[in-house]
C-alpha cells in the first residue's frame, strides 16, 4: 500500500533512493523521480503507460541549484524567471550532460520549474538532485488536483503520496521558450499569455504537435471516462439536455436537470476559480452509470480561459 502523509524528510529519501513519490504543487500532483536516474525515471513512463517520446518537466526549489547542476536560463526568459518563480512557469533550457535523454526524450533541451508549494518546495532543498514529475495519472486521462485522485489510479504502485491538499492553480505550469530569439510559448497554462507579454512583449504561442517539443503538446490529453462536448452558446447546451447528459458551466444556464448533474465553476465568473475547479469537475462523473456525456462549456477566450480551452480541446480530441 501506498504511503500518504506529509513527511518531506521520507519523501525526499524515497527519491533519493529512485522510488516515485507523487508530489503536490500549486498546479496538479507530479509523479516524481530522481531525475539524474534513469532507471527511476523509466519507472515513471512505465507506471504512466506515458510513451518515452513526451518529455518531462524537472522540478527544483531555487536557480542558483539549475546553475550549479550546468544549465542556464536564456537571457529572454530571465524577465519571466524573476516575476513568476516560485509558480507556475515552466522554462525550456539547454540541458546539461547530468540530464538523461530519458527525461527530455532525446531533445537537447530540459523542461524546469521552481513549484509554488510550501511542502514541495521544502522537500526540493533537501534533494541534492532535480526531480522529474509530469502529472501523476494514467497517460491521457485528466490530471490530479488532491491525493485522492492520486490514490485512486497508483494506490500499491508508488512508494508514496506527499498529501499537501487540494491544488490552488489546477491546470499545468505555462510553458515558454526561445526560438531565434524570440519567446516560444508551448503549452498555455497557469500563467496566461497577457501576462506573460506584459514582461517581454509578444510572444509566439505553438502549442500542439505530434512530436512534441515540450510537455502537454500532445493533440490528445486530459480525456475522463465519460465523453466530452464542447459548447459555444446557450442555445447549444439546450440542446443537449436530457437525463444522460451532465453540464459544467462557466456563465451559460442549465435549467431541468438535476442539480447533482451540474457544476459552476465559478460563481463569480472568476477564471481563477474556474481553472482550480476544472480537472476536478472532468472527474466528477466517472463512476456514474447514468451519465454518459459531459457537456462543456468553451470559456472566454482570454487570460486563464484560454489554457481551460486548451484542456477542453485536447479532452474531446
Amino acid at each position: 500500500m501506498t504511503l500518504i502523509n506529509n513527511d518531506i524528510t521520507a519523501a525526499s529519501s524515497l527519491l533519493s533512493q529512485g522510488h516515485l513519490v507523487a508530489i503536490p504543487t500549486e498546479t496538479v500532483y507530479g509523479m516524481g523521480a530522481n531525475a539524474f536516474n534513469s532507471e527511476a525515471v523509466k519507472s515513471i513512463f512505465a507506471v504512466k503507460n506515458r510513451p518515452f517520446y513526451d518529455p518531462l518537466i524537472i522540478h527544483t526549489s531555487s536557480a542558483d541549484r539549475i546553475a550549479e547542476w550546468g544549465m542556464e536560463i536564456p537571457e529572454q526568459l530571465l524577465a519571466l524567471t524573476k516575476r513568476f518563480w516560485p509558480g507556475p512557469l515552466t522554462v525550456l533550457i539547454n540541458k546539461s550532460e547530468r540530464v538523461s535523454d530519458i527525461v527530455t526524450a532525446g531533445l537537447p533541451r530540459v523542461a524546469v520549474r521552481i513549484p509554488n508549494h510550501p511542502l514541495t518546495l521544502s522537500m526540493l532543498v533537501q534533494c541534492d538532485f532535480p526531480v522529474a514529475a509530469p502529472s501523476a495519472n494514467p497517460f491521457g486521462y485528466v490530471s490530479p488536483t488532491s491525493a485522492e485522485h492520486v490514490k485512486k489510479h497508483f494506490d500499491g504502485k508508488i512508494s508514496m503520496i506527499l498529501n499537501g491538499g487540494p491544488c490552488s492553480v489546477g491546470i499545468e505550469s505555462t510553458i515558454v521558450g526561445v526560438e531565434q530569439g524570440k519567446v516560444v510559448v508551448y503549452r498555455l497554462g497557469g500563467i496566461s499569455v497577457e501576462d506573460i507579454e506584459k514582461e517581454v512583449g509578444k510572444v509566439l504561442v505553438q502549442t500542439s504537435s505530434s512530436k512534441p517539443d515540450a510537455p502537454g503538446m500532445l493533440i490528445k490529453h486530459y480525456s475522463p471516462a465519460k465523453r466530452v462536448l464542447a459548447v459555444d452558446t446557450q442555445i447549444e447546451l439546450n440542446a443537449h439536455i436530457n437525463a444522460t447528459s451532465a453540464f459544467i458551466v462557466f456563465n451559460f444556464e442549465v435549467n431541468d436537470v438535476a442539480s447533482k448533474n451540474i457544476i459552476r465553476l465559478s460563481s463569480s465568473e472568476n477564471h481563477a476559480e474556474a481553472a482550480q475547479a476544472f480537472y476536478s469537475a472532468l472527474r466528477h462523473w466517472d463512476d456514474d452509470a447514468s451519465i454518459q456525456n459531459i457537456i462543456v462549456q468553451r470559456m472566454p477566450d482570454f487570460g486563464l480561459g484560454r489554457a481551460i480551452n486548451d484542456r477542453l480541446s485536447r479532452a474531446i480530441a
